[in-house]
């Protein structure tokens, strides 16, 4: 049963607006009076917990989700969406393959490649890389690479022929490398591949001279201290491969669904190539950063949670305090259900209130992180996050509204759970034993 009451007009600019009285009373056992401070203060540490708990999820699930797409990116700008090898033996066929690849819907771009491992060693200092040789006007298209180097250029990876005699060959290598083996853009590198000619003497390695023609920076230490690029054609030169290549690159429009795309390139190519995408080349990392954050969802929740309990332990008290309220409200005919509803929504108005808080909060921290983080570096003149250690050149922090409306509709929902056992307690108490007493 609903009673309208009129609302006063202290409460509301329009003297005949009404509401139910459920929410009436609700509303009115908020109020804090001389003998229940105490219970008020409890239900604003409950609306505190609740509002430090959904900040606290905004917050971590932002970060997490800005290193996801910060490692997403650095994962995206150094190598191809997809890439399509053939099983066991080099693609002599690539340029028909590459063909037949860009005219598939949602392909992009493509890209052939060498792909190899070898040494280099510069005076004393030697060091196993990932010689990778590409063909630099189509790779342009298909990675950004280009976009990675911070000293030198692409272009001079082709040796160019001056005074009759042909320049040395370029190589790119990555910024953490060239400080291992302490090169310099023009200095010279020795490439030795264990892959050499065979004699009576046995296997002899193969070496071959390149000058350093650029440095790269990929924000990833592991590609930036094992991977090397040379040009196609000094690639195919070096490891004796005639015009093969390893494979081809791909460059696709939508990047979150290339492993239906690498599915069709294995239906259309057939059983002697194979199509990876960059998902399945990354797995493991993707997965663990994907579990890490569900796992951070769980554990702060628990702090809503914690905050539900004082939602409870508020209500309990209110309803051990308006005992003579709810027998009078009883014997005036209010019906359980409608005792019910009084606790329940002045349970759900400290978490609706303490969500939106929460949200507001966490939105501001989240949205201004770094400029926080700087400031708080600056007071306590501690370094918290030492680019040298963490490898970052800014701190990632991404808001997504799903989560945001995930998040909010978790504390929403819990503190809403909190609310139904010390309002069904209440809702059972019978007005003569309520009042015999009295």
């Amino acid at each position: 049963m609903f009673l309208l009451v009129p609302v006063p007009t202290s409460h509301v600019p329009d003297p005949g607006l009404t509401m139910p009285f459920e929410l009436f009373i609700g509303l009115r056992y908020l109020k804090a009076k001389r003998k229940s401070t105490f219970i008020s203060i409890i239900s604003v540490i409950s609306t505190a917990g609740v509002a430090l708990g959904v900040m606290a999820l905004i917050v971590v699930l932002a970060v997490m989700t800005g290193f996801e797409e910060d490692l997403k990116e650095k994962i995206l700008g150094t190598n191809a969406h997809v890439v399509v090898i053939r099983n066991g033996i080099p693609m002599d066929d690539y340029r028909q393959v590459m063909q037949s690849l860009t005219a598939m819907p949602g392909v992009s771009a493509a890209t052939p490649f060498i792909y190899n491992q070898v040494m280099l060693s510069s005076g004393k200092n030697v060091s196993g890389v990932v010689l990778r040789g590409i063909d630099v006007p189509s790779d342009r298209q298909v990675t950004r690479l280009s976009r990675s180097i911070v000293e030198g250029n692409m272009d001079s990876l082709d040796p160019k022929v001056s005074d009759g005699a042909a320049a040395l060959p370029g190589l790119l290598i990555g910024k953490e490398l060239a400080k291992h083996l302490n090169l310099l853009v023009d200095d010279k590198i020795n490439v030795i591949s264990p892959m050499g000619n065979i004699t009576p003497l046995g296997m002899i390695p193969k070496m071959k001279t390149f000058r350093v023609s650029g440095i790269f920076n990929t924000g990833m230490f592991e590609y930036d201290s094992t991977l090397a690029y040379v040009s196609l054609s000094q690639a195919q030169l070096f490891f004796d491969l005639g015009d093969t290549v390893t494979g081809i690159q791909l460059r696709v429009k939508d990047v979150y669904h290339t492993g239906e795309l690498a599915r069709s390139i294995n239906q259309s190519l057939g059983p002697g190539y194979s199509a990876r995408d960059w998902m399945q080349m990354n797995r493991n990392i993707l997965f663990a950063l994907k579990t890490e954050k569900v796992v951070m969802f769980v554990i702060l929740t628990l702090i809503v949670l914690v905050a539900a309990f004082g939602i409870a332990s508020t209500l309990f008290m209110v309803v051990m305090e308006k005992t003579r309220d709810i027998a009078i409200l009883k014997s005036m005919g209010a019906t359980g259900n409608s005792i019910m509803k009084i606790f329940v929504m002045e349970g759900l108005i400290i978490g609706v209130i303490g969500t939106f808080l929460g949200v507001a909060s966490g939105l501001l921290v989240a949205l201004n992180l770094e400029p926080i983080i700087d400031v708080i570096q600056k007071i306590t003149g501690q370094n918290f996050f030492s680019k040298d250690i963490y490898y970052l050149d800014h701190f990632p922090s991404l808001v997504v509204p799903s989560d945001v409306a995930l998040i909010s509709i978790t504390a929403v929902l819990i503190s809403f759970i909190a609310t139904l056992y010390p309002a069904w307690q209440a809702s059972r108490m019978l007005p003569a034993e309520a009042l015999r007493y009295e």
